[in-house]
């Protein structure tokens, strides 16, 4: 094995550990919350090594943040031409997430319990918020929104929206309504916010290849920031 290969090797060994720590941090959170939560149950899940957790992480509430943030990691967005019908298949594909996907529903149970953990940090609603403009932006420049629509403010309603509907869906039925309740809100919201020639085009459901189950983790990050 050559030098560069044996410094390489404790070094993949630390990401994997890191990354076995996040996904096991996060199967706990979203069984438990954090309050539920311990270091003791991450550990044994993650099968690590007291040395090995807090190498990585010097607290739960650190892992909590980290989880938190980094709740979008893993996803693959369906594919599809930027604008107004990828926005909608976006939140769609993230109400179907949300139902299986224990990486998202940690980080999103953690953003709403992060008053127990001493935070007040709105970072993954803002990344959101960034994802969701995009498109509208996108969507602007095709001329497929009314001349009045604000993107920023638009952007902001569909976060603050998609936030109460899955709390709702999660409450009322462990989310399993929750893609009908997305595409209900765009329902509603498309008349107010698209040309009409573009409205009557809009899908309200995912394409048939689209896959519903949550994605691996440890897939390649394909959100643009």
């Amino acid at each position: 094995m050559s030098e560069r290969k044996r410094q390489r090797a404790p070094q993949q060994r630390a990401v994997q550990t890191r990354a076995a720590i996040l996904r096991a941090a996060a199967e706990v959170f979203d069984e438990f919350g954090f309050s539920g939560a311990s270091i003791s149950k991450i550990m044994h899940r993650a099968e690590v090594t007291q040395g090995g957790m807090y190498f990585h992480f010097g607290s739960k509430e650190e892992l909590a943040y980290a989880v938190m943030v980094g709740q979008g990691e893993g996803l693959v967005f369906p594919a599809g031409e930027d604008g107004l019908q990828h926005l909608v298949d976006i939140t769609l594909y993230l109400a179907e997430q949300l139902r299986h996907n224990p990486v998202l529903r940690a980080g999103v149970r953690l953003a709403v319990e992060q008053g127990e953990f001493g935070m007040r940090d709105d970072v993954a609603y803002q990344a959101w918020l960034l994802e969701f403009r995009q498109q509208l932006r996108f969507a602007r420049a095709k001329g497929e929104l009314q001349p009045d629509v604000d993107d920023h403010e638009l952007a902001w309603v569909l976060v603050s929206s998609f936030t109460g509907a899955q709390l709702f869906s999660q409450a009322s039925t462990g989310r399993a309504d929750l893609p009908q309740r997305i595409a209900t809100l765009w329902r509603y919201l498309l008349p107010a916010v698209a040309t009409d020639d573009v409205r009557g085009s809009i899908r309200l459901t995912l394409p048939p290849e689209q896959p519903a189950e949550g994605t691996d983790a440890d897939a390649v990050q394909e959100k643009s920031a």
